[in-house]
């Protein structure tokens, strides 16, 4: 079978499955393990690389509301690859091509592929997704080992902080300029690990906020994870809350609970590294009960507006 992915999440579902050798096609975006890397590219993005955040989500409304493409498919790569099956979603315009043109694509293509559609919108429904992924590709027993390792280390998770009367207020944030709440799957890893989200509500879209929201909430952690940006990538715009109003006051602010996150690999991507962003949420709520996986990328913690330590 040679599998076409149209989204990172997808590839690494495919790859957590031992199916990396069948991949033959992979989105602009997709990084993840490092050597899908070196596979051609079935898309392309209409955002400017060097876009600061306020100027790319203007683009991104500008686009939406004009009903026009972020994305776009590669047609001459995806007819030379004539993939068996494309993988893709139908959940977010913003995140990935459009489903409307992934069916086109497909039916224009003329070793007709079959399209697999993932929707998840909560931990539960991303798992289903790799079980999905498993009976396409006819590797059902090992989507259940996969799932079944992921749902033993949640249960780890939820157990280390059953006991806890503590529950700190969360600002789990997906954007800075303007800020946004993060959406679907990640208020109830907020939830799981021990925490209150102000803000996300579970299984629903992420939405826009106001930097008055998110002070008044007086969060007293706050973990930024941009969609789409690593951390050091997030870090060149940090400088935007040295601007907002009352920041300095905030818990978390007074005692050196912000952090920042890589957001383009934790958080974004609805597949088996969600269980990865769960823990490293665990370890930064409550650190005294959940180390940080040796495997997973430690956030940086800010000690100002400005600045930052590890």
């Amino acid at each position: 079978m040679k599998i076409v992915s149209l989204l990172p999440s997808a590839t690494e579902i495919i790859c957590a499955l031992g199916l990396e050798d069948q991949l033959v096609g992979v989105t602009h975006e997709c990084d993840y393990p490092p050597s899908v890397v070196r596979l051609p590219k079935v898309t392309r993005t209409l955002i400017p690389t060097d876009a600061t955040s306020g100027e790319i989500d203007r683009l991104v409304r500008d686009r939406l509301g004009e009903q026009s493409a972020l994305y776009t498919l590669d047609m001459e790569t995806l007819e030379r690859l004539a993939p068996d099956l494309i993988v893709t979603q139908a959940l977010c315009d913003v995140c990935a091509v459009a489903e409307e043109d992934v069916k086109n694509a497909a039916c224009a293509l003329p070793s007709g592929p079959r399209v697999v559609n993932l929707e998840p919108e909560t931990l539960d429904d991303v798992l289903d997704c790799i079980r999905v992924v498993g009976a396409a590709t006819g590797v059902e027993q090992r989507a259940a080992d996969v799932v079944s390792r992921l749902r033993a280390r949640i249960d780890g998770v939820v157990s280390n902080v059953k006991g806890l009367k503590n529950r700190p207020r969360v600002a789990l944030l997906e954007w800075l300029d303007p800020p946004f709440s993060t959406g679907h799957w990640n208020p109830e890893l907020v939830r799981l690990a021990g925490g209150v989200d102000g803000f996300g509500k579970e299984g629903q879209r992420s939405v826009t906020l106001t930097w008055d929201q998110v002070t008044s909430y007086q969060p007293e952690v706050v973990l930024i994870a941009c969609c789409g940006f690593t951390a050091e990538r997030t870090m060149q715009e940090i400088g935007i809350l040295q601007t907002v109003p009352g920041w300095d006051e905030i818990p978390a602010v007074r005692d050196g609970r912000v952090y920042v996150t890589d957001g383009a690999s934790y958080f974004s991507r609805p597949g088996p590294r969600l269980v990865d962003s769960l823990e490293l949420l665990a370890y930064v709520i409550h650190p005294g009960a959940n180390p940080l996986p040796e495997w997973v990328q430690a956030p940086t913690r800010l000690k100002s507006p400005a600045g930052a330590i590890r």
